[in-house]
């Protein structure tokens, strides 16, 4: 397979559009490059933009830049190629888009819901949940993987944390679907062309999602605060440490767009990944609790649901070999870091028995590694369990239909059969 390197427009909708194989093939000839490449951004209306942002590709630098948070910032936004205007910062200005000591001290707070008590404590409700979406499967026969099974699992686990009432779950859903696919026509009904005022039209349902799931979360404050019940809602609220309401609605729209996605992303590639490659599938049916672990792993390192992040330049830096000048934006591009020929073997190979896998799926070494990175490797480990011990036959059953996204891995949708 050939791609022309001047083809390789990082910023362009239908460079992300094509086959994961040929993006993952521009991404090994960037590379292959002396430095990284430079690329310019797209114009937004409402938004504005900048000259354009370095893209590293590499694992030594996404890591380097991942730890030295005090050049390479996350502020003005992370989460963002553009500067995010206070009209969308207002609800998805998070954590993710800020440096300690305001980062510290949110992370402080909301780290109460990720100790190993807290997680213990949640293995049962795990499992319940697990075995009956599996029970409802059973029931339904196959049809979407992603809609019967892995989209289900992590929102009403993130629901039930939050203590947002099942009537509400298909809601958060729904919302999610929009944030991440704001670029794509199934979940907003608007031509994913690069006509400017489609792209105006895909930020007003963008806008609507998020301010949706922002009500939502301060209405929960409201009758949680000074009235606990015990979830994570009401530990976020109450105490001397707390979120003001502005910022418990950020942090749930974070919590449950990053935390769902990754983990429901996860679980359908992975589905596809060991039905690809039967003797891997037979490897981890054979005895799972001894290579589950190493397959989950895997499924993140070869999936990498979360592409990239963005970080802002805080002084003129050089980092190897690279000159790099304050204000410089740059993309941590997380697919790309995973495959990486110099720091994994055969890195195209999916291979549960990889050792070491030092990859970067849930973010890169530093202060913002991804907090709820146990609870995801738990929400696939217990669904696999319950999949190859109920349905010891399951396999997808064709090409998945693919988020159109430059942030997002996403599996829209994935046919199986039992």
């Amino acid at each position: 397979m050939t791609v022309n390197m001047a083809d390789i427009d990082l910023s362009e909708i239908p460079f992300w559009g094509l086959p994961q194989r040929e993006r993952m093939e521009a991404f090994r000839r960037l590379r292959a490059l002396d430095r990284p490449v430079f690329t310019k951004e797209n114009k937004i209306p409402f938004i504005g933009h900048g000259a354009g942002y370095y893209a590293l590709v590499r694992h030594a630098d996404v890591s380097e830049a991942s730890r030295n948070a005090g050049v390479f910032s996350s502020e003005p936004t992370a989460n963002s190629i553009a500067d995010m205007p206070r009209w969308l910062a207002v609800y998805f200005g998070s954590m993710i888009n800020m440096d300690d000591p305001r980062h510290a001290r949110l992370r402080r707070i909301v780290s109460r819901a990720f100790t190993p008590r807290v997680l213990a404590k949640m293995e049962e409700d795990l499992q319940r949940a697990a075995t009956r979406i599996v029970d409802e499967a059973i029931a339904e026969g196959p049809g979407d993987f992603v809609t019967q099974v892995a989209a289900r699992l992590p929102v009403e686990v993130i629901c039930d944390m939050m203590g947002i009432p099942p009537e509400f779950h298909h809601r958060v859903l729904r919302a999610t679907n929009i944030i991440l696919g704001n670029a794509d026509s199934e979940y907003t009904g608007i031509d994913p062309g690069l006509n400017r005022w489609n792209v105006a039209r895909g930020l007003v349902k963008l806008l609507a999602a998020g301010r949706e799931l922002n009500r939502l979360a301060a209405r929960l404050g409201r009758e949680r605060r000074g009235a606990s019940t015990g979830d994570l809602t009401s530990m976020l609220v109450n105490g001397d440490e707390h979120l003001t309401p502005q910022e418990l609605g950020s942090f749930f729209i974070l919590l449950v767009v990053a935390g769902s996605e990754t983990t429901r992303n996860a679980i359908s590639h992975g589905l596809k990944l060991l039905t690809d490659n039967p003797g891997q599938r037979e490897l981890l049916v054979g005895d799972f609790e001894k290579h589950i672990p190493g397959a989950v792993e895997e499924v993140i390192r070869y999936s990498t649901p979360v592409i990239q992040f963005r970080r802002t330049v805080t002084r003129d830096h050089e980092m190897n070999g690279q000159q790099y000048r304050k204000g410089d934006k740059v993309l941590l591009f997380y697919n790309s870091a995973n495959r990486d020929e110099s720091v994994f073997t055969d890195p195209d190979a999916f291979d549960i028995t990889r050792h070491p896998n030092p990859h970067v799926g849930f973010g890169g070494p530093g202060p913002h590694y991804c907090l709820g990175a146990h609870l995801a490797r738990r929400e696939v480990t217990v669904m696999f369990r319950e999949l190859f011990t109920r349905l010891p036959e399951i396999r997808s059953a064709g090409e998945p239909s693919y988020l159109l996204s430059n942030f997002i891995n996403g599996v829209k949708h994935l046919p199986y059969t039992t």
